[in-house]
């Protein structure tokens, strides 16, 4: 009798089966996802109302990631120095260990660049929004408007931090990671509550 179904996949009672245990999990546990959700809700709303400090906490993370991660690599490298690409390797492990250093060492100018990066990225994503939905109009029908819009926002976005500079750069971060952390902390709350009921 021919099936639908490939060798060795899940049947349907397999997936219920996973669903319930996932289900269960989440019930047993809703009190940390609740605490995780507000911890982010309040980190987040301090971020929005006190950019600048998110700001600046956001490159001295970056600048501590890429120091370490750069000396782990350094590391590595020399005791894996037979293998090929060690030259690369190497350059990349000083590379990351040179940028966490200025970062901890001027966390103002990281910021800066933090906030170059992130007007390049509204560019590059702005345009390609754009490009899209003009490539797209008849597909999309009326949806391709709102990838227009979302692309020309993130233009508009661009060309606001990078008019601001350097002042958008003590505030711009900050308020974005803000924005992102009270969004997830709502949604984990809302997990958190929801799983509460289910068991």
């Amino acid at each position: 009798m021919p099936t639908d179904l490939p060798t060795g996949s899940p049947t349907n009672p397999d997936i219920a089966k996973l669903e319930r245990a996932v289900a269960n999990a989440l019930h047993r546990h809703w009190k940390l996802y609740l605490a995780e959700g507000v911890l982010l809700l309040v980190l987040g709303v301090i971020a929005v109302i006190v950019p600048p400090l998110a700001t600046l906490a956001v490159t001295i993370l970056f600048g501590w990631l890429f120091l370490v991660s750069g000396v782990m690599g350094l590391l590595t490298s020399f005791w894996m120095r037979a293998a090929p690409g060690f030259w690369w390797s190497l350059i990349s492990a000083a590379v990351a260990v040179l940028v966490g250093g200025m970062l901890l060492a001027q966390p103002v100018s990281g910021a800066i660049s933090l906030t170059l990066l992130l007007i390049a990225f509204f560019a590059v994503e702005g345009v390609v929004s754009i490009m899209f939905a003009l490539d797209h109009k008849r597909e999309l029908s009326g949806q391709w408007g709102w990838m227009l819009a979302s692309g020309l926002v993130d233009l508009v976005l661009g060309v606001i931090l990078l008019a601001g500079l350097p002042g958008t750069s003590l505030w711009a971060i900050g308020l974005l990671v803000g924005i992102n952390m009270v969004f997830g902390g709502i949604a984990l709350i809302a997990m958190a509550l929801h799983a509460r009921k289910a068991a």
